[in-house]
């Protein structure tokens, strides 16, 4: 018996409850781009992490920097409450989109994180934004 079934799978209404619940909280790089270039953007995308000099430098096109250290109440204002937030970091090394992540959701805020970050956007060969505006993503 190998180390992949020596745990016995999950049923099939356990596996459907699992993946629906982590569909539920992240997407990815290329569903983002895809509803990008789509022009269905039903979401705010947000940039956590880094100094503003670094999202100048480099970030998903169309993402408002916004540090999840600066994610308040007051600052959440500026969106109707049923905002869907869709939050991303550096990559799978950085915990920032977890931070703003929770933020949000503890702000009663829709929120979903885009697994892999600015290292996910960069594998999949996505292009970046410079600049202090956010930019958009060429359909």
């Amino acid at each position: 018996m190998s180390f992949v079934s020596a745990i016995p799978a999950a049923s099939s209404p356990e596996a459907v409850a699992h993946f629906a619940r982590r569909l539920s909280v992240e997407t990815d790089c290329a569903d983002v781009a895809a509803a990008m270039r789509a022009g269905e953007v039903d979401f705010v995308l947000l940039h956590v992490v880094g100094s503003p000099q670094a999202y100048a430098r480099r970030h998903v096109p169309g993402a408002l920097h916004l540090p999840h250290a600066e994610i308040t109440a007051e600052r959440m204002a500026a969106w109707p409450a049923d905002t869907l937030f869709v939050v991303y970091c550096a990559g799978p090394h950085c915990n920032g989109a977890d931070r703003a992540a929770l933020k949000l959701a503890m702000l009663g805020r829709p929120v979903k994180l885009m697994i892999g970050g600015i290292t996910g956007w960069d594998d999949e060969g996505q292009p970046f934004a410079t600049g202090a505006e956010p930019g958009t993503l060429a359909a």
